[in-house]
């Protein structure tokens, strides 16, 4: 009985609009990745057929994460928190090295990539975490706490794979939601406009509009609650901040991280070379127009002039080929997704349901947001596929386990009286 309601009450609205974004991501790489020989639609050799085995795969990973009890995804979730930060671990000893990243485990003709993995497992114990009675993120130890279950995963993948670590970072806005201070959110903004000033600007007019800006906010603030003392360390932390942008940048960066912010930037132009993936991408979606070229119509996509375009830049595929109406199309299913759980996880009876559902709606808004923004070269190329569209085992059944986990979560409300 208690099963049967939990499987009456599951929304079917967000199992529609994952059904309709898998299956237009699968015919977007179908098109992408179709050989000038006709071949069938199952076949395994092709991208699109292995693409096709993929989902029969998720399918029957959601039919297991229905099936078992909702209580097992809190009682397990700080063990499968761990497991996944070990096998990030592994990457360091048993990794196999693809495009100058060790990002997978490779195992005869299979890759896996665990930081896919790891969203699912660092939405879960920070939820756990949070959904603890004691916890309040007013407190310094708690915030600590928090930021170090964000933190750990980041730290393990950024020597692989920067890209996958800026995504955990996202979590932290899922922390806001729940009482974390609003300076901090305030810091990190401040960082990145400060970090992109000191690439474009000399850091001595960079600090010169921040020590005017401070000195405004002083006079401008009542006598009563001014803190000159506070506003002088901020100051000096932001200038230190600011001189050592150059050191970063071209210490720690590595040459084709600082190649894309340099083209973003308009500071360097290499359309054969390191901005050619860029420059066609939007060669790509610019030729669409409104209504687009037609289903495996695109002569961009067919002439393989974009890049790894069944992957990061599958987006391309949907612009050329179906045009402004058929990209908005998509933005719009995407966004009805992430408004839908973000509306799901404030009718949840548990914290530990509604935290778990922020999540979700944070790393599915970050991966969307990034990734077409980078087609459309407002962003760097990162590496950040579009989830349920870009082509990739791990990928597509990391986002339907992380999302399908809430679905059983948000299915099983009913019984959290």
């Amino acid at each position: 009985m208690k099963n049967q309601s939990v499987a009456s009450n599951i929304d079917w609205i967000t199992i529609f609009l994952y059904i309709a974004l898998v299956v237009l991501g699968w015919l977007n790489i179908y098109s992408a990745s179709l050989p000038i020989q006709e071949t069938s639609i199952f076949d395994v050799s092709q991208i699109y057929g292995k693409q096709f085995v993929f989902i029969i795969i998720s399918i029957v990973v959601i039919f297991v994460i229905l099936a078992l009890d909702a209580k097992f995804y809190e009682r397990f979730s700080s063990v499968i928190y761990v497991l996944s930060l070990l096998f990030i671990a592994g990457l360091f000893v048993f990794g196999s090295t693809v495009k100058g990243q060790t990002n997978w485990y490779s195992f005869g003709g299979f890759s896996i990539q665990p930081s896919e993995f790891a969203k699912a497992g660092t939405a879960l114990a920070l939820a756990k975490y949070m959904s603890d009675v004691q916890v309040n993120l007013k407190l310094v130890n708690h915030q600590i706490q928090a930021l170090l279950i964000i933190g750990v995963p980041i730290i393990l993948i950024a020597p692989h794979d920067p890209g996958s670590a800026l995504i955990y970072i996202m979590f932290v806005l899922v922390l806001y939601r729940e009482g974390l201070p609003s300076w901090y959110l305030l810091t990190g903004f401040a960082a990145i406009v400060l970090f992109v000033a000191a690439l474009i600007f000399e850091p001595w007019f960079i600090i010169a509009v921040v020590f005017v800006l401070i000195l405004l906010q002083l006079l401008k603030t009542r006598k009563a609650h001014r803190n000159p003392i506070l506003s002088l360390i901020i100051f000096a932390a932001m200038s230190v901040f600011v001189y050592s942008v150059d050191y970063v940048f071209d210490n720690i960066f590595q040459q084709h991280h600082r190649d894309r912010f340099n083209i973003l930037l308009g500071k360097k132009v290499d359309m054969k070379g390191i901005g050619y993936n860029t420059n066609q991408s939007e060669i790509a979606v610019g030729s669409g127009g409104w209504f687009g070229k037609g289903f495996l119509e695109g002569t961009q996509t067919k002439g393989d002039f974009v890049p790894e375009q069944h992957t990061d830049y599958i987006f391309t595929t949907v612009g050329e080929e179906w045009g402004f109406a058929g990209s908005l199309v998509v933005i719009i299913l995407f966004a009805t997704l992430i408004l839908r759980i973000l509306y799901l996880a404030e009718r949840q009876k548990t914290k530990f349901s509604r935290v778990y559902g922020y999540c979700v709606a944070a790393v599915l808004f970050v991966h969307f947001f990034v990734n077409i923004s980078m087609v459309l070269g407002i962003f760097p190329t990162i590496g950040v596929p579009l989830p349920f569209f870009s082509y990739g085992g791990s990928g597509l059944l990391a986002f339907t386990i992380l999302l399908f986990i809430f679905v059983k979560l948000d299915a099983n409300k009913v019984n959290e009286w």
